[in-house]
């Protein structure tokens, strides 16, 4: 028999040298693939978790940067611009920080928002993200609907206090959304955020059913929400209703028409709805233009019920691929279609259609919303939607919108399923124990544009059509106060070869615009940087970022580095470098760099436990590429607190018992590996 020193001399050298441990359990506990494991165990195909890529937010399809424009645009090019926007045609109303926020499908809710198995417990990087645009714009505004809000039934509890259920079964349309029901919580969960970040949401009206309208949300939302709640969507993309078996062919505007007044004059009935003139309609995908719905006297009719006019659009579509069966055609290879988004054509492209019917909207006294949009709907294209791609087009065509008179956009969220994430992904199943968040590359796109616009809500967005309009590096002039005080230079290109970044080389008043020389003596960039376009994980604001897969608190970590670039006051010209690819966030004064910059930005830990056992936490990856005994002949114990009956406990394996009893002081060790 062993001495009892020797013994436990052994079990101290058995522990710092964790990876001879094996330890079997639950799918999903090993290091995800693509996060790097130490270097002292590597991964063995059996142990690692290549079923995450399975997950579209997750996905491993790294594409190859497409080449160099043919011919190449000019890399030196000079920018003309006006100091005083009295002296500027065509600049934008006016546009708040926030102007671009965030929709989540009302389904995935609980996926981006709290701790499944705690209701109560908000998720933290959630709150850091939102705290982390509400900084720099003053508040962050955020959709909970989509496809999902218009089967959605209010109902006063769920077996298991569950918060929202789902009814996959009875789904009718090509996407397979599934019938929700959900409780009160939801709405107090919204609250609660807002308690602790400037959080504004938008919610949506079930408009399945107008013979039995259900208000109940809105009835609920004033009540528990407040003035957080800004307005109510009544009808989601209703001109694809026909299509999706949502209605009888042939609906038209006109029945839509109708319906809508049948939900409006229910509204005004409602004792238990205050608030009057805050839907958000007709929210279009696209199929019929909004001049069609104009036509059946829409917003005469019920422009005092309607404070926002919305349309939906995504500029593409992966639907063959995510739904093989649907009828959509043949899949879209990503890398076919990465092009398309390296390109100022694509965010031109997008609002030239609601060009015609923005005035009129505005002529109505009504803001004119992109409601829900990102890369291509039906979960988006891997190894496009979440590239550094996606960041660049996503400040392009927000900036686009700006510059046309859209006075907000929503980036949509889908959860684990699709490619076009912003911030919110969560780790799948309980690989939340041993790792962080997901952010995808496309939400570095909102913070750039809150601090592009600033604060002051007062900021007027310019088209510059640099270098020839050529689609390869646009550029933005962002006039506040009515004084030029920022410029977003984007550079679409990959280096090449040594070639691909640019110099814009800009001066301010002097020549012909008839002001003084305005050019000032230095200027401070921020820039947006990645290695490629195709870039899924490196990606950098200013030098921070918020880090790779399963690598996000929600905060961004670094050092900030703002460059200062001295200018020629002589020659009343400053030169500017856009990496690439990359954006340049041009700073022209002190003042404009500090209303921008953010304060001492709220951050959030947990102060509540969800832990309640003492728990051992190791590298995951280590154990399970140990070269510890072989489990085949044990049978495995739970990992749930109470939950193992005597006869399996005694399956384990004595001394691993002993060495968690040692170390950790409790005999539970195979909770290390769930938590």
């Amino acid at each position: 028999m062993l001495k009892s020193s020797f013994f436990l001399l052994s079990l101290a050298a058995l522990w710092s040298h964790a990876q001879a441990v094996t330890i079997y359990g639950q799918q999903g506990i090993t290091m995800p693939s693509g996060v790097a494991s130490t270097a002292a165990a590597q991964p063995t195909a059996s142990a690692t978790t290549d079923w995450i890529s399975n997950l579209a937010a997750y996905n491993n399809v790294t594409l190859t940067p497409p080449a160099l424009p043919d011919p190449m645009p000019s890399l030196e090019f000079g920018i003309a611009l006006h100091n005083q926007a009295q002296n500027v045609n065509g600049l934008s109303v006016q546009q708040k920080a926030n102007f671009l926020g965030f929709s989540i499908e009302m389904s995935v809710v609980e996926q981006v928002t709290h701790l499944a198995r705690y209701r109560s417990f908000i998720q933290v990087p959630f709150l850091n993200l939102l705290a982390t645009i509400a900084d720099r714009a003053g508040s962050v505004i955020v959709r909970v609907g989509g496809n999902t809000q218009e089967t959605a039934t209010l109902v006063d509890s769920l077996p298991n206090n569950a918060m929202i259920a789902k009814d996959k079964e009875n789904a009718s349309n090509p996407t397979d959304t599934p019938i929700l029901d959900f409780t009160v919580e939801m709405l107090y969960l919204l609250a609660n955020v807002s308690s602790l970040v400037n959080a504004k949401w938008y919610l949506g009206i079930p408009f399945n059913d107008t013979t039995n309208l259900r208000l109940q949300i809105a009835e609920a939302a004033e009540a528990i929400l407040g003035d957080n709640v800004l307005a109510f969507q009544v009808g989601n993309e209703p001109d694809l209703y026909a299509d999706h078996g949502h209605r009888a062919p042939g609906y038209n505007q006109t029945d839509y028409f109708n319906e809508f007044g049948v939900v409006v004059q229910a509204i005004q009935n409602d004792p238990n709805i205050h608030s009057r003139g805050n839907l958000v309609a007709p929210s279009l995908q696209g199929t019929w233009t909004l001049e069609s719905v104009y036509d059946t006297g829409f917003l005469t009719t019920y422009g005092d019920s309607i404070s926002i006019v919305a349309v939906e659009h995504y500029p593409d579509n992966n639907c063959a691929a995510a739904f093989p069966d649907a009828g959509f055609g043949d899949p879209k290879n990503p890398q076919d279609v990465f092009a398309n988004y390296l390109t100022h054509g694509s965010g031109q492209g997008l609002v030239n259609a609601y060009l015609s019917a923005i005035p009129t909207a505005q002529q109505a006294g009504k803001q004119f919303m992109m409601f829900e949009t990102n890369t291509a709907s039906c979960g988006g294209f891997p190894g496009v939607s979440d590239s550094f791609a996606s960041a660049l087009w996503g400040v392009d065509y927000g900036l686009q919108m700006a510059y046309s008179n859209f006075t907000g956009a929503l980036l949509h969220v889908g959860g684990q399923d699709v490619s076009y994430n912003i911030p919110p992904t969560a780790p799948p199943t309980n690989l939340s124990a041993v790792n962080q968040w997901t952010v995808g590359p496309i939400f570095y796109s909102s913070i750039v544009i809150a601090e592009a616009l600033g604060k002051s809500n007062t900021s007027r967005v310019l088209d510059l059509f640099a270098n020839g309009a050529n689609a390869a590096t646009p550029a933005y002039a962002i006039y506040e106060n009515d004084v030029l005080a920022r410029l977003v230079l984007i550079n679409y290109m990959t280096e090449q070869n040594g070639q691909g970044q640019y110099t814009a080389t800009i001066s301010i008043g002097g020549g012909d615009t008839g002001e003084a020389n305005g050019t000032p003596s230095s200027v401070k960039v921020k820039y947006l940087l990645a290695p490629t376009v195709a870039e899924k994980n490196n990606v950098t604001w200013a030098n921070q970022t918020f880090g790779g897969r399963f690598q996000c608190d929600g905060r961004l970590s670094g050092t900030e580095v703002v460059q200062t670039i001295n200018c020629d006051t002589n020659a009343n010209t400053c030169q500017i470098p856009v990496p690439a690819p990359g954006i340049a966030l041009v700073f022209l004064s002190s003042d404009a760099q500090s209303a921008v910059d953010p304060s001492a930005t709220a951050t959030f830990a947990t102060t509540a436990v969800t832990k309640t056992a003492n728990t051992v936490t190791i590298d995951p990856s280590v154990l399970a590429t140990s070269n510890g005994q072989s489990g085949s002949n044990r049978q495995l114990s739970s990992t749930s607190k109470g939950s193992s009956s005597a006869g399996r406990t005694a399956g384990v394996a004595p001394g691993l018992t002993l060495l968690a009893m040692i170390i950790a002081g409790v005999s539970v060790i195979a909770a290390a590996a769930r938590r």
